[in-house]
């Protein structure tokens, strides 16, 4: 690979970290574009409760300090600066002066607080908040993670308001532990449900109706807006260039800088995202949520499709069959369909284009011959079909056909499940070849920012990926998406409904339908 920056020296890199739910990432990028080294740092969560996720901010802090130090090991390299994505919604607190967390990271697939997002919409502040934020009331985004931390911190807001307390993400965290600031990269700040999606501003009525004090809250600043240097650890000195969340950041990797592409990233749960143009606003969007991809002096908008539980699902039932996922996938492959069998993987509710807080996990389909290949086959098969929904939400929101998907994350290594997506969306896969996708995106623009790259140059970087097309007949891939639908439609079913099966689109919270099959 020819150089793309021969006016910087032969030694300068950029640090790239991606801070995710399972683990830490670091990546080293040099001025040829290539990744020199990598470092990875394992991390766990916690469910004290039924449907509580917490994580240690201080154990996350410290696996970023690991992932860099251990990534920069044995390496005489001059760090230009560092790009950092992160988790999107998950919140915390801390002491402003000691800088020691006041209660754990809560987690984005925490749902603790359904019964206040259940509230709030029944008060009837759905309209305010997708109208100013793009997105629908639910305990996923971090408004009322930051309520529920201040409420068992500060209930009556005393040191919140004598600025004592900080609020934020983990972009928020990272960058006060490594700079000493408190500051929130916009497209993280989009995610909190507490920033005017067009002013790019924290939104007053926003904070009163979640009883959030300005005081807490960081300063809003671009994706690309220069750090503090940091305080210590291996690149002491250097600067954070660029920030985003993880989704953002994968988009931002795969060269999309327009609307009319789509990309799937594949994980714990998924997001399905492409770039909107200009005019599309809330209205338009059906069961997507509208959201800020990145502001690097112009703020850039998207749609997203937050799916809840993908991959999570698969470690779920291998736990149950006491297997571990690779032995599930095996398993899978061992049967050519799911025998009849559904998995709507509602734990926590389903996200989109559903938004339903009601939605119960369901596996239906079952018979006497039902197998744990069975089983299996119908987990994974989830994947894809949730995935297809929300394909099917942004075709119905946006118009234009969607015939091929970018698809990231760990789990496309699996090619079996990629020609999976393929074929029970009777679409092309195009699957990046290269691994990390979410730290990529932030040193591509940290590069750019300390002048490691042009810009012209990381625009022009091929895009490496496989394709893959659909081998199932049109007829047993509608036949699949059918049944889905219906197995779909009794997870959505409540005792307060007055049919049987709510139809699908019927939704329980804040959006419209998205989808109707």
């Amino acid at each position: 690979m020819t150089n793309l920056a021969p006016a910087v020296a032969a030694t300068a890199v950029v640090v790239a970290v991606d801070q995710g739910t399972s683990a830490t990432k670091a990546l080293v990028m040099d001025g040829s574009g290539g990744i020199i080294a990598r470092a990875q740092v394992s991390l766990t969560q916690q469910h004290p409760r039924p449907g509580w996720v917490e994580q240690d901010p201080i154990v996350i802090r410290d696996s970023v300090l690991k992932a860099v130090s251990d990534s920069l090991n044995g390496l005489e390299n001059t760090v230009l600066g560092l790009g950092v994505s992160t988790q999107r919604e998950s919140a915390m607190i801390w002491d402003r002066e000691t800088g020691q967390p006041l209660g754990p990271v809560l987690g984005w697939q925490d749902r603790r607080t359904a019964e206040q997002a259940k509230n709030l919409i029944g008060d009837g502040a759905g309209d305010l908040v997708r109208q100013s934020t793009g997105l629908p009331i639910d305990p996923m985004f971090s408004a009322l993670k930051i309520q529920w931390l201040l409420d068992a911190a500060d209930p009556d807001r005393r040191l919140s308001k004598a600025g004592k307390i900080a609020a934020g993400t983990v972009d928020s965290w990272l960058l006060s532990c490594l700079t000493g600031e408190h500051r929130i990269e916009a497209g993280n700040a989009s995610r909190t449900q507490l920033l005017n999606l067009d002013s790019v501003d924290w939104d007053q009525q926003l904070l009163d109706l979640f009883n959030v004090p300005a005081q807490v809250l960081p300063t809003i600043v671009a994706s690309n807006a220069a750090s503090s240097p940091l305080l210590g650890g291996r690149a002491k000195g250097s600067r954070v260039h660029a920030v985003m969340g993880d989704s953002h950041s994968a988009l931002y990797a795969h060269g999309v800088r327009g609307p009319g592409t789509v990309k799937a990233t594949y994980g714990t749960g998924s997001s399905v995202m492409g770039l909107l143009p200009d005019e599309v606003r809330p209205a338009d969007m059906g069961g997507l949520v509208r959201t800020l991809a990145w502001h690097d002096g112009t703020p850039r908008y998207a749609f997203e499709g937050n799916i809840l539980a993908t991959g999570a699902t698969a470690v779920w039932l291998s736990q149950v069959l006491d297997c571990d996922v690779a032995h599930l996938d095996s398993l899978a492959r061992t049967v050519g369909d799911s025998g009849g069998v559904n998995i709507v993987p509602a734990f926590a509710g389903l996200g989109a284009p559903w938004w339903d807080e009601r939605a119960e996990a369901t596996i239906s389909g079952i018979n006497l011959g039902t197998t744990s290949a069975h089983l299996a086959r119908a987990a994974f098969e989830s994947i894809a079909l949730q995935i297809e929904d929300v394909l099917r939400a942004a075709e119905q929101a946006l118009s234009p056909r969607i015939s091929s998907v970018l698809a990231d994350g760990g789990p496309t290594s699996n090619t079996w499940l990629m020609q999976l997506q393929s074929d029970l969306s009777q679409r092309t896969v195009l699957r990046s070849t290269v691994p990390d996708l979410s730290a990529l995106g932030v040193a591509h623009m940290a590069a750019i920012e300390t002048g490691l790259f042009s810009r012209e140059a990381v625009e022009s970087l091929p895009r490496n990926r496989t394709e893959i097309l659909p081998a199932m007949p049109v007829q047993d891939a509608d036949r699949r998406r059918s049944s889905w639908s219906r197995a779909v439609a009794k997870a959505r079913w409540s005792p307060e409904d007055t049919t049987l099966f709510p139809t699908p689109g019927t939704m329980h919270v804040a959006l419209a339908p998205a989808v109707t099959e």
